[in-house]
Protein backbone atom coordinates (compact mmCIF):
# COMPACT_ATOMS: atom_id res chain seq x y z
CA UNK A 1 0.00 0.00 0.00
CA UNK A 2 2.86 2.37 0.77
CA UNK A 3 4.26 1.69 -2.68
CA UNK A 4 0.88 2.58 -4.17
CA UNK A 5 0.84 5.90 -2.31
CA UNK A 6 4.40 6.67 -3.39
CA UNK A 7 3.45 6.07 -7.00
CA UNK A 8 0.45 8.37 -6.66
CA UNK A 9 2.45 11.14 -5.06
CA UNK A 10 5.19 10.92 -7.67
CA UNK A 11 2.64 11.02 -10.47
CA UNK A 12 1.10 14.06 -8.79
CA UNK A 13 4.23 16.06 -9.56
CA UNK A 14 3.11 16.18 -13.17
CA UNK A 15 -0.63 15.86 -12.62
CA UNK A 16 -3.30 18.43 -12.11
CA UNK A 17 -6.88 17.73 -11.22
CA UNK A 18 -8.46 14.69 -12.84
CA UNK A 19 -11.74 16.46 -12.25
CA UNK A 20 -13.55 19.00 -14.44
CA UNK A 21 -14.25 21.85 -12.07
CA UNK A 22 -17.96 22.27 -12.16
CA UNK A 23 -18.76 25.75 -11.12
CA UNK A 24 -15.34 26.29 -9.62
CA UNK A 25 -14.32 29.79 -8.64
CA UNK A 26 -10.97 31.34 -7.95
CA UNK A 27 -7.64 31.17 -9.77
CA UNK A 28 -5.95 27.87 -10.44
CA UNK A 29 -2.91 28.91 -8.47
CA UNK A 30 -4.88 29.96 -5.40
CA UNK A 31 -3.76 27.92 -2.39
CA UNK A 32 -6.14 25.35 -0.97
CA UNK A 33 -7.42 26.28 2.48
CA UNK A 34 -5.70 24.30 5.20
CA UNK A 35 -7.54 22.40 7.91
CA UNK A 36 -7.29 23.66 11.45
CA UNK A 37 -4.08 22.63 13.16
CA UNK A 38 -0.48 22.26 12.04
CA UNK A 39 -0.17 23.53 8.50
CA UNK A 40 2.66 21.10 7.85
CA UNK A 41 0.86 18.00 9.08
CA UNK A 42 -2.93 17.83 8.77
CA UNK A 43 -4.51 16.09 11.73
CA UNK A 44 -8.23 15.34 11.95
CA UNK A 45 -9.46 17.01 15.14
CA UNK A 46 -10.03 14.80 18.14
CA UNK A 47 -13.47 14.66 19.71
CA UNK A 48 -14.01 14.88 23.43
CA UNK A 49 -15.99 11.75 24.19
CA UNK A 50 -16.95 11.31 20.52
CA UNK A 51 -16.33 8.18 18.50
CA UNK A 52 -14.19 9.08 15.51
CA UNK A 53 -14.05 12.20 13.38
CA UNK A 54 -14.61 13.24 9.79
CA UNK A 55 -12.35 15.12 7.39
CA UNK A 56 -14.08 15.95 4.09
CA UNK A 57 -11.92 17.18 1.21
CA UNK A 58 -14.57 19.03 -0.79
CA UNK A 59 -14.28 19.38 -4.56
CA UNK A 60 -16.84 22.11 -5.20
CA UNK A 61 -15.64 25.59 -4.12
CA UNK A 62 -19.03 27.20 -4.62
CA UNK A 63 -20.51 24.93 -1.93
CA UNK A 64 -17.60 25.18 0.52
CA UNK A 65 -19.31 27.58 2.97
CA UNK A 66 -22.51 25.50 2.86
CA UNK A 67 -20.62 22.31 3.73
CA UNK A 68 -18.84 24.09 6.56
CA UNK A 69 -22.15 25.30 7.98
CA UNK A 70 -23.71 21.85 7.69
CA UNK A 71 -20.69 20.25 9.35
CA UNK A 72 -21.00 22.69 12.26
CA UNK A 73 -24.65 21.72 12.78
CA UNK A 74 -23.76 18.03 12.76
CA UNK A 75 -20.97 18.53 15.29
CA UNK A 76 -23.31 20.49 17.55
CA UNK A 77 -25.87 17.69 17.37
CA UNK A 78 -23.55 14.73 17.77
CA UNK A 79 -20.28 15.95 19.21
CA UNK A 80 -18.44 14.35 16.28
CA UNK A 81 -15.89 16.78 14.76
CA UNK A 82 -16.27 17.33 11.02
CA UNK A 83 -13.57 19.29 9.20
CA UNK A 84 -14.36 20.52 5.69
CA UNK A 85 -11.47 21.60 3.48
CA UNK A 86 -12.16 22.89 -0.03
CA UNK A 87 -9.48 22.45 -2.67
CA UNK A 88 -8.66 25.41 -4.89
CA UNK A 89 -10.07 25.48 -8.40
CA UNK A 90 -8.24 23.08 -10.68
CA UNK A 91 -6.20 21.65 -7.80
CA UNK A 92 -8.35 18.87 -6.38
CA UNK A 93 -6.28 15.88 -7.47
CA UNK A 94 -3.03 17.53 -6.50
CA UNK A 95 -4.46 18.50 -3.10
CA UNK A 96 -5.87 15.01 -2.58
CA UNK A 97 -2.49 13.42 -3.30
CA UNK A 98 -0.81 15.77 -0.87
CA UNK A 99 -3.37 15.26 1.90
CA UNK A 100 -3.45 11.48 1.50
CA UNK A 101 0.27 11.43 2.17
CA UNK A 102 -0.19 12.95 5.64
CA UNK A 103 -1.37 11.55 8.91
CA UNK A 104 -4.97 12.54 9.51
CA UNK A 105 -5.73 12.13 5.79
CA UNK A 106 -9.22 12.85 4.44
CA UNK A 107 -11.78 10.28 5.51
CA UNK A 108 -14.13 11.46 2.76
CA UNK A 109 -13.02 12.46 -0.72
CA UNK A 110 -14.23 12.49 -4.31
CA UNK A 111 -13.43 10.85 -7.64
CA UNK A 112 -14.88 11.89 -10.97
CA UNK A 113 -15.85 8.52 -12.38
CA UNK A 114 -14.10 5.42 -13.72
CA UNK A 115 -10.90 7.27 -14.65
CA UNK A 116 -10.60 8.85 -11.21
CA UNK A 117 -11.51 5.58 -9.51
CA UNK A 118 -8.68 3.79 -11.30
CA UNK A 119 -6.23 6.06 -9.44
CA UNK A 120 -7.81 5.73 -6.02
CA UNK A 121 -9.61 2.39 -5.74
CA UNK A 122 -7.03 1.07 -3.27
CA UNK A 123 -8.21 3.82 -0.89
CA UNK A 124 -11.96 3.34 -1.40
CA UNK A 125 -14.02 1.59 1.25
CA UNK A 126 -16.67 -0.81 -0.07
CA UNK A 127 -19.92 1.03 0.59
CA UNK A 128 -22.23 -1.73 -0.65
CA UNK A 129 -23.31 -2.81 2.83
CA UNK A 130 -23.58 0.66 4.32
CA UNK A 131 -26.73 2.48 5.37
CA UNK A 132 -25.98 5.42 3.07
CA UNK A 133 -25.69 3.06 0.09
CA UNK A 134 -29.10 1.69 0.94
CA UNK A 135 -30.54 5.20 0.54
CA UNK A 136 -29.59 5.46 -3.16
CA UNK A 137 -32.59 5.56 -5.47
CA UNK A 138 -30.78 3.35 -7.99
CA UNK A 139 -27.66 1.22 -8.23
CA UNK A 140 -26.92 3.24 -11.37
CA UNK A 141 -25.58 5.94 -9.05
CA UNK A 142 -22.92 3.63 -7.62
CA UNK A 143 -19.38 3.52 -8.96
CA UNK A 144 -18.43 -0.13 -8.86
CA UNK A 145 -15.36 -2.30 -9.19
CA UNK A 146 -16.79 -5.77 -9.63
CA UNK A 147 -19.33 -6.22 -6.83
CA UNK A 148 -17.75 -3.56 -4.61
CA UNK A 149 -19.40 -0.13 -4.50
CA UNK A 150 -16.36 2.11 -4.14
CA UNK A 151 -18.13 5.40 -4.76
CA UNK A 152 -21.65 6.83 -4.70
CA UNK A 153 -22.92 9.81 -6.65
CA UNK A 154 -24.12 12.60 -4.38
CA UNK A 155 -25.45 15.15 -6.85
CA UNK A 156 -27.03 15.16 -10.29
CA UNK A 157 -26.51 18.44 -12.15
CA UNK A 158 -27.32 20.07 -15.47
CA UNK A 159 -25.51 22.54 -17.65
CA UNK A 160 -26.37 24.47 -20.77
CA UNK A 161 -26.49 28.06 -21.97
CA UNK A 162 -27.90 30.42 -19.34
CA UNK A 163 -29.97 33.23 -20.86
CA UNK A 164 -30.68 36.76 -19.64
CA UNK A 165 -34.26 36.87 -20.89
CA UNK A 166 -34.59 40.64 -20.48
CA UNK A 167 -31.60 41.36 -22.69
CA UNK A 168 -32.73 38.78 -25.21
CA UNK A 169 -36.09 40.50 -25.43
CA UNK A 170 -34.39 43.89 -25.81
CA UNK A 171 -32.65 42.38 -28.83
CA UNK A 172 -36.05 41.38 -30.22
CA UNK A 173 -36.11 37.67 -29.41
CA UNK A 174 -37.57 35.19 -26.96
CA UNK A 175 -36.16 31.97 -25.56
CA UNK A 176 -38.67 30.05 -27.67
CA UNK A 177 -37.01 31.44 -30.82
CA UNK A 178 -33.89 29.34 -30.12
CA UNK A 179 -34.49 25.67 -30.84
CA UNK A 180 -31.33 24.73 -32.73
CA UNK A 181 -27.75 25.73 -33.45
CA UNK A 182 -28.91 27.59 -36.57
CA UNK A 183 -31.35 29.61 -34.44
CA UNK A 184 -28.69 30.40 -31.86
CA UNK A 185 -26.19 31.44 -34.53
CA UNK A 186 -28.71 33.74 -36.16
CA UNK A 187 -29.57 35.44 -32.87
CA UNK A 188 -25.97 35.73 -31.65
CA UNK A 189 -24.65 37.18 -34.89
CA UNK A 190 -27.53 39.64 -35.09
CA UNK A 191 -26.78 40.83 -31.55
CA UNK A 192 -23.10 41.23 -32.49
CA UNK A 193 -24.02 43.26 -35.56
CA UNK A 194 -26.06 45.62 -33.35
CA UNK A 195 -23.93 45.46 -30.18
CA UNK A 196 -23.04 49.17 -30.24
CA UNK A 197 -26.70 50.07 -30.49
CA UNK A 198 -27.85 47.47 -27.95
CA UNK A 199 -25.06 48.05 -25.44
CA UNK A 200 -24.31 44.37 -24.82
CA UNK A 201 -22.76 41.31 -26.47
CA UNK A 202 -24.16 37.88 -27.25
CA UNK A 203 -21.85 35.76 -25.06
CA UNK A 204 -19.84 36.41 -21.93
CA UNK A 205 -16.13 35.70 -22.34
CA UNK A 206 -15.06 32.11 -22.92
CA UNK A 207 -12.16 32.45 -20.50
CA UNK A 208 -9.39 29.90 -20.86
CA UNK A 209 -7.54 30.30 -17.58
CA UNK A 210 -7.79 27.45 -15.06
CA UNK A 211 -10.92 28.78 -13.35
CA UNK A 212 -12.90 28.75 -16.59
CA UNK A 213 -11.36 26.53 -19.28
CA UNK A 214 -13.15 23.42 -17.98
CA UNK A 215 -16.34 24.87 -19.46
CA UNK A 216 -14.96 24.33 -22.96
CA UNK A 217 -12.22 21.68 -22.87
CA UNK A 218 -14.52 19.46 -20.80
CA UNK A 219 -18.17 20.53 -20.81
CA UNK A 220 -18.40 21.79 -24.39
CA UNK A 221 -16.15 18.94 -25.51
CA UNK A 222 -18.71 16.54 -24.05
CA UNK A 223 -21.08 17.30 -26.92
CA UNK A 224 -19.02 15.87 -29.82
CA UNK A 225 -18.15 12.89 -27.62
CA UNK A 226 -21.81 12.32 -26.72
CA UNK A 227 -22.99 12.33 -30.34
CA UNK A 228 -20.17 10.03 -31.44
CA UNK A 229 -20.96 7.60 -28.63
CA UNK A 230 -24.62 7.69 -29.67
CA UNK A 231 -23.71 6.84 -33.26
CA UNK A 232 -21.40 4.02 -32.22
CA UNK A 233 -23.64 2.66 -29.46
CA UNK A 234 -20.81 2.83 -26.91
CA UNK A 235 -20.19 4.35 -23.49
CA UNK A 236 -16.43 4.77 -23.74
CA UNK A 237 -13.62 4.25 -26.22
CA UNK A 238 -9.88 3.83 -26.45
CA UNK A 239 -9.80 5.90 -29.66
CA UNK A 240 -12.19 8.76 -30.38
CA UNK A 241 -12.86 9.36 -34.08
CA UNK A 242 -13.71 13.05 -33.89
CA UNK A 243 -16.81 12.70 -36.08
CA UNK A 244 -18.39 15.87 -34.72
CA UNK A 245 -15.34 18.12 -34.38
CA UNK A 246 -16.54 20.39 -37.20
CA UNK A 247 -19.62 21.02 -35.05
CA UNK A 248 -17.38 21.67 -32.05
CA UNK A 249 -15.47 24.23 -34.11
CA UNK A 250 -18.65 25.95 -35.26
CA UNK A 251 -19.84 26.34 -31.67
CA UNK A 252 -16.45 27.51 -30.43
CA UNK A 253 -16.34 30.07 -33.26
CA UNK A 254 -19.78 31.29 -32.25
CA UNK A 255 -18.71 31.75 -28.63
CA UNK A 256 -15.43 33.55 -29.25
CA UNK A 257 -16.47 35.76 -32.17
CA UNK A 258 -19.69 37.05 -30.60
CA UNK A 259 -18.37 37.86 -27.17
CA UNK A 260 -17.62 40.66 -24.72
CA UNK A 261 -13.91 40.58 -25.62
CA UNK A 262 -11.51 39.97 -28.47
CA UNK A 263 -10.65 36.27 -28.85
CA UNK A 264 -6.97 37.03 -28.35
CA UNK A 265 -7.74 38.02 -24.73
CA UNK A 266 -9.29 34.70 -23.71
CA UNK A 267 -6.13 33.14 -22.28
CA UNK A 268 -6.26 35.62 -19.39
CA UNK A 269 -10.01 35.70 -18.85
CA UNK A 270 -11.28 33.98 -15.70
CA UNK A 271 -14.46 32.32 -14.57
CA UNK A 272 -15.22 35.36 -12.43
CA UNK A 273 -14.80 37.61 -15.46
CA UNK A 274 -17.40 35.63 -17.36
CA UNK A 275 -19.79 35.54 -14.39
CA UNK A 276 -19.43 39.25 -13.67
CA UNK A 277 -19.99 40.19 -17.31
CA UNK A 278 -23.26 38.28 -17.19
CA UNK A 279 -24.23 39.76 -13.82
CA UNK A 280 -23.49 43.26 -15.12
CA UNK A 281 -25.73 42.85 -18.16
CA UNK A 282 -22.88 42.82 -20.65
CA UNK A 283 -23.97 39.58 -22.32
CA UNK A 284 -27.14 37.65 -23.13
CA UNK A 285 -25.66 34.14 -22.95
CA UNK A 286 -23.39 32.40 -20.43
CA UNK A 287 -22.41 28.72 -20.61
CA UNK A 288 -22.57 27.21 -17.14
CA UNK A 289 -24.60 24.87 -14.98
CA UNK A 290 -27.21 24.54 -12.29
CA UNK A 291 -24.46 25.12 -9.69
CA UNK A 292 -24.27 28.76 -10.88
CA UNK A 293 -27.84 29.50 -9.81
CA UNK A 294 -26.84 30.81 -6.38
CA UNK A 295 -24.21 33.14 -7.83
CA UNK A 296 -26.78 34.65 -10.17
CA UNK A 297 -29.57 35.15 -7.62
CA UNK A 298 -27.95 35.53 -4.19
CA UNK A 299 -27.80 39.33 -4.23
CA UNK A 300 -31.09 39.82 -6.02
CA UNK A 301 -29.37 40.58 -9.32
CA UNK A 302 -31.66 38.13 -11.10
CA UNK A 303 -34.96 36.53 -10.25
CA UNK A 304 -36.27 33.31 -11.74
CA UNK A 305 -38.32 35.37 -14.17
CA UNK A 306 -35.13 36.87 -15.60
CA UNK A 307 -33.33 33.62 -16.41
CA UNK A 308 -33.56 30.45 -18.46
CA UNK A 309 -31.24 27.63 -19.47
CA UNK A 310 -31.28 26.26 -23.00
CA UNK A 311 -29.42 23.25 -24.45
CA UNK A 312 -25.90 23.56 -25.85
CA UNK A 313 -26.75 23.08 -29.51
CA UNK A 314 -23.90 22.21 -31.89
CA UNK A 315 -25.91 21.34 -34.99
CA UNK A 316 -25.86 17.58 -34.39
CA UNK A 317 -28.50 14.96 -33.67
CA UNK A 318 -32.22 15.63 -33.37
CA UNK A 319 -32.11 19.13 -31.89
CA UNK A 320 -35.89 19.28 -31.58
CA UNK A 321 -35.60 16.59 -28.92
CA UNK A 322 -32.37 17.70 -27.24
CA UNK A 323 -32.42 18.54 -23.55
CA UNK A 324 -29.84 19.93 -21.16
CA UNK A 325 -26.58 18.14 -20.38
CA UNK A 326 -27.49 16.23 -17.21
CA UNK A 327 -25.48 13.78 -15.14
CA UNK A 328 -22.79 13.53 -12.52
CA UNK A 329 -19.06 13.14 -12.12
CA UNK A 330 -19.22 13.70 -8.37
CA UNK A 331 -18.74 10.48 -6.37
CA UNK A 332 -18.14 10.27 -2.64
CA UNK A 333 -15.49 7.80 -1.52
CA UNK A 334 -14.65 6.86 2.06
CA UNK A 335 -10.97 6.35 2.83
CA UNK A 336 -10.50 2.65 3.55
CA UNK A 337 -7.07 3.36 5.09
CA UNK A 338 -8.54 5.57 7.82
CA UNK A 339 -9.05 4.42 11.41
CA UNK A 340 -12.13 2.22 11.77
CA UNK A 341 -13.78 4.72 14.13
CA UNK A 342 -13.23 7.50 11.60
CA UNK A 343 -14.64 5.34 8.81
CA UNK A 344 -17.79 4.71 10.84
CA UNK A 345 -18.03 8.39 11.79
CA UNK A 346 -17.81 9.30 8.11
CA UNK A 347 -20.48 6.77 7.13
CA UNK A 348 -22.74 8.12 9.88
CA UNK A 349 -22.19 11.70 8.70
CA UNK A 350 -23.07 10.79 5.11
CA UNK A 351 -26.21 8.97 6.22
CA UNK A 352 -27.27 12.02 8.24
CA UNK A 353 -26.62 14.31 5.25
CA UNK A 354 -28.92 12.36 2.94
CA UNK A 355 -31.68 11.44 5.40
CA UNK A 356 -32.04 14.21 8.00
CA UNK A 357 -34.22 17.25 7.49
CA UNK A 358 -31.25 19.55 8.06
CA UNK A 359 -28.96 17.68 5.69
CA UNK A 360 -31.40 17.18 2.83
CA UNK A 361 -32.78 20.72 2.99
CA UNK A 362 -29.27 22.19 3.00
CA UNK A 363 -28.24 20.13 -0.01
CA UNK A 364 -31.40 21.07 -1.88
CA UNK A 365 -31.88 24.70 -0.89
CA UNK A 366 -28.45 26.00 0.08
CA UNK A 367 -26.35 23.97 -2.34
CA UNK A 368 -29.00 23.66 -5.06
CA UNK A 369 -28.43 19.93 -5.43
CA UNK A 370 -30.62 17.20 -6.81
CA UNK A 371 -29.43 14.25 -4.76
CA UNK A 372 -30.06 10.62 -5.83
CA UNK A 373 -31.28 9.51 -2.40
CA UNK A 374 -34.71 8.43 -1.18
CA UNK A 375 -35.21 11.33 1.24
CA UNK A 376 -34.24 14.04 -1.25
CA UNK A 377 -35.94 17.43 -0.92
CA UNK A 378 -37.13 18.98 -4.15
CA UNK A 379 -34.67 21.65 -5.22
CA UNK A 380 -35.89 25.20 -5.73
CA UNK A 381 -33.10 25.76 -8.25
CA UNK A 382 -34.66 27.17 -11.43
CA UNK A 383 -32.30 25.32 -13.74
CA UNK A 384 -33.02 22.00 -12.02
CA UNK A 385 -36.73 22.63 -12.53
CA UNK A 386 -36.21 23.52 -16.18
CA UNK A 387 -34.28 20.31 -16.75
CA UNK A 388 -37.20 18.35 -15.29
CA UNK A 389 -39.67 20.28 -17.44
CA UNK A 390 -37.70 19.68 -20.62
CA UNK A 391 -37.43 15.97 -19.86
CA UNK A 392 -41.14 15.74 -19.06
CA UNK A 393 -41.91 17.39 -22.41
CA UNK A 394 -40.07 14.64 -24.27
CA UNK A 395 -36.60 16.15 -24.56
CA UNK A 396 -33.69 13.75 -24.11
CA UNK A 397 -30.99 14.89 -21.68
CA UNK A 398 -27.44 14.80 -23.03
CA UNK A 399 -25.47 12.42 -20.82
CA UNK A 400 -22.21 13.38 -19.15
CA UNK A 401 -19.56 11.41 -21.03
CA UNK A 402 -16.57 13.50 -20.03
CA UNK A 403 -15.68 11.20 -17.10
CA UNK A 404 -14.48 8.86 -19.88
CA UNK A 405 -11.93 11.42 -21.09
CA UNK A 406 -8.63 9.56 -20.72
CA UNK A 407 -6.75 12.04 -18.53
CA UNK A 408 -6.40 15.59 -17.31
CA UNK A 409 -3.43 15.92 -19.63
CA UNK A 410 -5.75 15.23 -22.55
CA UNK A 411 -8.04 18.04 -21.43
CA UNK A 412 -5.10 20.39 -21.04
CA UNK A 413 -3.90 19.59 -24.56
CA UNK A 414 -7.32 20.35 -26.00
CA UNK A 415 -7.56 23.53 -23.92
CA UNK A 416 -4.17 24.82 -25.06
CA UNK A 417 -5.04 24.14 -28.69
CA UNK A 418 -8.42 25.89 -28.34
CA UNK A 419 -6.70 28.94 -26.86
CA UNK A 420 -4.12 29.09 -29.65
CA UNK A 421 -6.85 28.73 -32.25
CA UNK A 422 -8.92 31.50 -30.67
CA UNK A 423 -6.00 33.91 -31.04
CA UNK A 424 -5.38 32.95 -34.68
CA UNK A 425 -8.34 31.21 -36.29
CA UNK A 426 -6.64 29.35 -39.15
CA UNK A 427 -7.42 25.90 -40.47
CA UNK A 428 -3.92 24.83 -39.47
CA UNK A 429 -4.54 25.87 -35.87
CA UNK A 430 -7.83 24.01 -35.86
CA UNK A 431 -6.04 20.91 -37.08
CA UNK A 432 -3.96 21.21 -33.92
CA UNK A 433 -7.22 21.06 -31.92
CA UNK A 434 -8.27 17.96 -33.88
CA UNK A 435 -4.90 16.35 -33.23
CA UNK A 436 -5.08 17.12 -29.52
CA UNK A 437 -8.60 15.68 -29.42
CA UNK A 438 -8.09 12.53 -31.49
CA UNK A 439 -4.39 11.67 -31.35
CA UNK A 440 -4.12 12.92 -27.78
CA UNK A 441 -7.00 10.68 -26.73
CA UNK A 442 -5.34 7.54 -28.12
CA UNK A 443 -2.00 8.44 -26.55
CA UNK A 444 -3.39 9.24 -23.11
CA UNK A 445 -5.64 6.19 -23.11
CA UNK A 446 -2.69 3.92 -23.77
CA UNK A 447 -0.67 5.58 -21.02
CA UNK A 448 -3.53 5.08 -18.57
CA UNK A 449 -4.20 1.50 -19.72
CA UNK A 450 -0.81 -0.06 -20.52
Amino acid sequence: MKKRMLALVLSGVLAVSMLAGCGSKGGEDAPAPAPEGDSQETEAPAASGAEGSVYYLNFKPEQGPDWEALAKVYTEETGVPVTVVTAASGQYETTLMSEMGKSGAPTLFQVNGPVGLANWKDYCYDLSGSAVYGELTSDAFALKDGDAALGIAYVVESYGIIVNKKLLEEAGYKVEDIQSFADLKKVAEDITARSSELGFAAFSSAGMDGSSDWRFKTHLANLPIYFEYQDEGIGSTEAIKGTYLDNYRAMWDLYINNSTCDPSQLSAKTGDDSLNEFLDGQAVFYQNGSWAYGDLTKNGTFTDDDLAMIPVYIGAGDEAKQGLCTGTENYWCVNSQADEKDIQATLDFLYWCVTSEQGTSSMANDMGFVIPFKSAVESQNLFVKQDAELTASGKTPVSWNFPTMPSEEWKNGVGSALTAYAADQTDANWEAVVSAFVDGWATEYQLANP
